[in-house]
């Protein structure tokens, strides 16, 4: 089900910026994205040739060191200096160049066309457009999966700028999609959520191991609300080849209903009260959410995969920058 911003009757509240990501903002995150770092220093799953050095190590061009004679090393490989000085055989490895393509999986099913104060569909279309920026810079090919409520959209991996504006093509188009059309009286119910979507987070997940080559590193934007046993299964084995970023994008008003009282919501041309004044529906509501970030929570502590919250309150580089800053790398490296 998707929401408009929520607000008392007769009472203005600042609506979103925008119920949709335009391409000229989302083209000009490239600036912003120059702070961010998105691979400092992880070992790569994939032997692709490519720009990235990896801890894979063999006969590449860049010496890495001499160590002790193993079996199976190559004799080619043999460093006859070392060996006569320490009367010892010893080897020289070499660190190879490996790729590791960024491929972006944007969830903008109908879900996503809610927010308080900002919709969750814009949010992930700023994630989806900044890592993607910072990925270019960082010299990876730049791949996308952009699912909405009846279509996907899928950009190969390539490593051009081209590549990154299709994306937010991409991203805006189907946003676009997500705005609400006119509906004849008959039928102004209210429908569940995901009723009339082509796609289950399952189904995102399924299409997204068969596109997704080992060595990729996958960032999944979803809100995640129909996470299940299926789709834990096909992470572990996405998490098998490839490295995975969750991206959880949520608003407030999804944690706890707002202070008790009557509050018009809104859908496109429809109009209903919500009388959040009802303990009942009070309790229900929050402990439903606490279930499902539980779930989500378990299943990343299981699969040992990073996941990293947005709220729609939040400016998204705030966020970015706490986990992928240059300076921050450097810190830590």
């Amino acid at each position: 089900m998707s929401h408009s911003p929520v607000s008392k009757p007769g009472q203005q509240t600042e609506p979103p910026t925008s119920v949709v990501a335009s391409i000229a903002d989302l083209a000009r995150l490239r600036f912003a994205a120059r702070e961010l770092v998105l691979f400092p220093h992880h070992a790569v799953k994939s032997a692709l040739a490519g720009t990235r050095s990896s801890r894979f190590r063999g006969r590449g061009m860049d010496f890495d060191e001499v160590r002790p004679y193993q079996p199976g090393d190559d004799i080619r490989s043999i460093d006859w200096r070392v060996t006569a000085r320490t009367t010892s055989p010893h080897t020289k490895v070499f660190r190879e160049e490996r790729e590791r393509p960024l491929m972006v999986i944007c969830d903008l099913r109908q879900t996503m066309f809610f927010g308080s104060r900002r919709l969750k569909s814009v949010v992930a279309c700023e994630i989806a457009s900044l890592l993607a920026w910072a990925g270019l810079n960082a010299g990876e090919r730049i791949g996308a999966l952009v699912f909405g409520p009846e279509q996907q959209r899928d950009i190969r991996a390539r490593r051009s700028q081209h590549s990154v504006l299709q994306l937010i093509r991409a991203l805006h188009e189907t946003s676009m999609a997500l705005l609400p059309r006119e509906q004849p009286q008959a039928s102004q119910s209210v429908p569940r959520p995901g009723a009339n979507e082509r796609y289950s987070l399952s189904e995102i997940l399924e299409d997204t191991r068969r596109v997704a080559r080992p060595g990729t590193s996958l960032m999944i934007i979803s809100d995640f609300h129909d996470l299940d046993a299926t789709s834990e299964r096909h992470l572990f084995e996405l998490a098998r080849h490839c490295e995975l970023n969750l991206f959880q994008v949520h608003d407030p008003l999804e944690c706890q209903l707002p202070p008790p009282g009557q509050y018009q919501v809104s859908k496109g041309t429809q109009r209903f009260l919500l009388n959040t004044a009802k303990a009942s529906l009070r309790s229900r509501f929050e402990q439903r959410h606490r279930d499902q970030e539980q779930l989500l929570q378990q299943a990343t502590l299981r699969l040992k995969l990073p996941l990293l919250n947005f709220s729609t309150d939040e400016p998204v580089l705030d966020t970015l920058r706490l986990a992928f800053a240059k300076q921050g790398r450097r810190r830590r490296s």
